[in-house]
């Protein structure tokens, strides 16, 4: 590979906030941007789980900052708080299982307020608060349920695919700055969102249904630094299916 090649990919000088960094693909995609050069801003709710995560960062000047981002004012604050920023990886979700016919106001409001309005509304505070650099990239992490059907996901796959809509618009919008826009839609990957029984019933289901396996939190590390470098500097208002072939 080429220096050329090599620097494309390179996220040296580049300061990135990864959201939900305390466990999972948010912690991978934080250790990875680490390793890649970037200086990494964490953040996520649990105290002692972002410090395993810091602890695990390559190189110097990396920061934690604690939030819990369906807080409208811990939001806020940390939007106030950031430095100025190169990239954005909205990691935080979670997942609730319902069919519709079973479906509660109640979970429908947690999975808006987690999956849809804490992403959207940190990124509208970012800008208003002038963080977000000329040339930035943000990544939203999706899902492959907000491309099919999926039984007894819908809320979740609902906040999933509104942030498709989230993602065209704001790429028009902040073109004009060379501000790129896109996703990360993966299928399964084991993590802690999938239990800590790693060879569960449902997660040897999964790996039936996948041509390729299963991903692993690595996978989609690497799309997030393609999408965070230079190398993916024509590429805006998309998201990256990441499915080993599942949906084919």
């Amino acid at each position: 590979m080429s220096n050329d090649t090599r620097n494309a990919f390179s996220l040296r000088n580049k300061t990135v906030l990864v959201t939900g960094a305390s466990s999972g693909l948010g912690r991978q995609i934080a250790i990875s941007c680490s390793q890649r050069g970037a200086q990494v801003i964490i953040t996520g709710r649990d105290k002692s789980r972002l410090q395993e995560t810091f602890k695990q960062l390559k190189g110097e000047g990396h920061l934690q900052m604690l939030a819990e981002q369906t807080c409208a004012k811990e939001r806020a604050a940390l939007a106030q708080a950031t430095p100025a920023l190169h990239g954005v990886v909205h990691c935080a979700g979670k997942q609730m299982l319902s069919p519709i016919r079973l479906l509660s106001e109640a979970l429908m409001t947690q999975m808006y307020a987690v999956n849809f309005l804490a992403p959207v509304m940190l990124t509208q505070q970012l800008f208003q608060n002038r963080k977000i650099a000329p040339g930035a990239s943000i990544i939203f992490m999706l899902s492959t349920s907000a491309h099919i059907g999926t039984p007894a996901v819908g809320p979740y796959s609902a906040m999933k695919s509104a942030l498709l809509g989230i993602i065209r618009c704001l790429a028009m919008e902040q073109g004009k700055h060379r501000i790129r826009v896109n996703g990360i839609s993966p299928s399964a990957i084991p993590t802690p969102m999938w239990g800590e029984d790693q060879k569960s019933a449902s997660l040897q289901a999964q790996r039936a249904r996948h041509p390729l396996g299963l991903g692993t939190p690595e996978d989609v590390a690497n799309a997030a630094i393609y999408l965070l470098s230079d190398a993916s500097r024509w590429v805006t208002g998309t998201s990256l299916v990441m499915d080993g072939g599942a949906v084919l």
